[in-house]
């Protein structure tokens, strides 16, 4: 992980192994990601850019997460998903691309 990295408290990876965390990104409070996890840098023009994460957020094994997007707090992002789009906090979502499949937050998973 790259120290330039805004990475809040009680960072969790479950499981290392094949993490890549971009050196801008902004990860907020109580995250806990799984392994295979890629928060990237996606997109063109004034739309490229790397995810601002924000508190209790999580992040399923082989979750892509890249550009200039923001992750709402208590979300939770499924296994294999690619997320290019913000995320609404205290929801799932899930799939290529990810959408949003319930209203359930991430406590459970924290």
């Amino acid at each position: 992980m790259p120290y330039s990295a805004a990475i809040g408290e009680r960072f969790y990876i479950g499981h290392f192994g094949g993490i890549i965390i971009n050196a801008n990104a902004v990860i907020g409070n109580n995250c806990n990601i799984s392994q295979g996890v890629t928060i990237g840098v996606s997109g063109i023009k004034e739309k490229r850019g790397v995810p601002s994460i924000g508190n209790n957020v999580y992040i399923g094994a082989n979750a892509v997460v890249v550009g200039k997007i923001n992750i709402g707090d208590g979300a939770v992002i499924g296994a294999n998903s690619l997320v290019t789009k913000d995320v609404v906090s205290n929801t799932t979502v899930l799939g290529v691309p990810a959408i949003k499949i319930n209203d359930h937050n991430s406590s459970e998973y924290i």
